[in-house]
């Protein structure tokens, strides 16, 4: 079923906006009635609007409606904007239909008039969307898996990513944390604003402090300017924290005001900024034990914890990796201009019966490294690095190097030790089918 239209209604006289709001009620969409520039501005940034109904002259000296359009276009180029006006003149509506107006209407408003180009931009709405939902999609650029853990994990970031809610993100170092918390970015009404992230674990408190909140002139020795932090930077994005869980106790009582009222103080300043920023939050340990051993302040762990999500590791996810590898192939050899290169199904079995303790990220530098190091159009087992895989020391059990039937012997028995001898998950993470593996088992007499 298509969702559910959102409908901004704006003018500075609020019995105006409400009057409007009501005549619209039954018109199948979400009505929300505004009074004010500056919050409508708000509004447009932190929730995703499709219709807007603006005055012209909102009774402020820095935003007229005009301000409003092109605030709602760059939140939501897919929103239709109706701008009312005292005075049509054909110079502001020339400029309206410039920057993407739906259409004006002239006071005195005639409601019917305005039902029936509201419904147009319904009707527009629905084309659009259908059964399908937004019609923008939803992306995840980077982000790659079709395992049934990384499934589950996208489809909650897909259902949070529109909201405010803040995000904790956990799971191992190298499993692709940033890299959701940005995906969440691109896909929420921030991705115009901008995107920090800052790993927690890479400072002391004092510098952390001013990374995060900024500082002004003389603040300390070295600070011969004042400088904004990540939070006034980020206004109205997004914040990484990665790491939080290395945060010094002083440091996380600190943010927790922050995040509970909005509002900022550098370091050396006695003047507060007001923030509006999303928090997403990533870490590799397990907070629940650190709350218990009071390493970490329980109010922050459950303000960050509005939902979390657990990234799975690599070696549970081995039916990624073949994706995976494709992927940072693709990507190494246009980083490094050499020609297109392929992987053989041997060094790909190999790579995907790895432990692979580093994760995605050492994933991607194995691959880099083998297209680096190899002049074949194909990598083969001999280019895969050898702390992955101990070449050398299989081949110094064949006369004359390895042979491709003890490789894939290899790979086998391998396989059905990692699943725990569960010959079905065995031959799906080989890329065989059941007959054949065991074909192979009983040839290689694998016991």
């Amino acid at each position: 079923m298509a969702e559910k239209p959102a409908i901004l209604i704006i003018d500075d006289e609020a019995g105006h906006a409400d009057v409007l709001a009501e005549a619209l009620s039954q018109s199948g969409g979400e009505t929300i009635a505004v009074y004010d520039a500056k919050n409508a501005v708000e509004l447009l940034s932190t929730k995703h609007i499709d219709i807007v109904i603006t005055d012209l002259n909102l009774g402020d000296d820095k935003i007229n409606g005009i301000d409003i359009l092109k605030t709602a276009k760059e939140q939501n180029p897919n929103s239709d904007v109706i701008l009312i006006t005292a005075y049509a003149t054909i110079d502001t509506c020339k400029e309206a239909m410039r920057e993407g107006a739906f259409d004006y209407l002239v006071k005195p408003i005639d409601i019917d008039q305005l039902r029936a180009m509201t419904e147009r931009a319904l009707k527009k709405f629905l084309t659009a969307h259908g059964a399908a939902g937004r019609s923008d999609g939803f992306k995840f650029d980077g982000v790659i898996g079709k395992s049934g853990e990384m499934r589950s994990v996208l489809a909650v970031l897909e259902r949070v990513a529109p909201t405010n809610i803040t995000v904790l993100i956990e799971g191992e170092s190298g499993t692709g944390k940033e890299l959701l918390a940005q995906a969440i970015h691109e896909n929420s009404l921030r991705r115009n604003n901008a995107f920090k992230p800052i790993n927690c674990a890479g400072f002391t408190e004092s510098l952390l402090e001013s990374e995060l909140f900024g500082h002004s002139r003389g603040a300390f020795t070295g600070a011969t300017e004042t400088r904004k932090g990540l939070f006034e930077v980020a206004d109205k994005g997004t914040l990484f924290l990665d790491e939080i869980g290395d945060m010094p106790l002083a440091m996380q009582a600190k943010l927790l005001r922050v995040l509970e009222d909005g509002i900022i103080v550098p370091v050396g300043s006695n003047k507060s900024t007001v923030v509006n920023v999303r928090v997403i939050s990533a870490t590799n340990h397990d907070l629940d034990k650190l709350v218990e051993q009071g390493k970490f302040r329980q109010d922050l762990y459950f303000r960050i914890k509005g939902v979390s999500v657990t990234v799975p590791p690599l070696r549970d996810r081995a039916e990624d990796i073949a994706q995976l590898a494709d992927y940072f192939l693709t990507q190494a050899t246009d980083e490094l201009g050499t020609p297109k290169k392929t992987i053989s199904d041997n060094a790909l079995n190999i790579l995907k019966t790895y432990d692979w303790p580093g994760n995605i990220r050492q994933l991607k530098n194995c691959i880099r490294s083998m297209v680096v190091m190899s002049d074949s159009e194909k990598l083969d087992v001999k280019d895969i690095p050898a702390e992955i895989y101990q070449v050398r020391q299989l081949a110094g059990q064949v006369k004359g190097g390895v042979s491709l039937g003890d490789l894939e012997k290899q790979a086998i028995i391998d396989t059905l030790a990692k699943t725990q001898n569960n010959r079905e998950k065995a031959a799906k993470l080989l890329g065989i089918g059941e007959r054949t593996l065991y074909r192979k088992i009983k040839e290689y007499n694998i016991q």
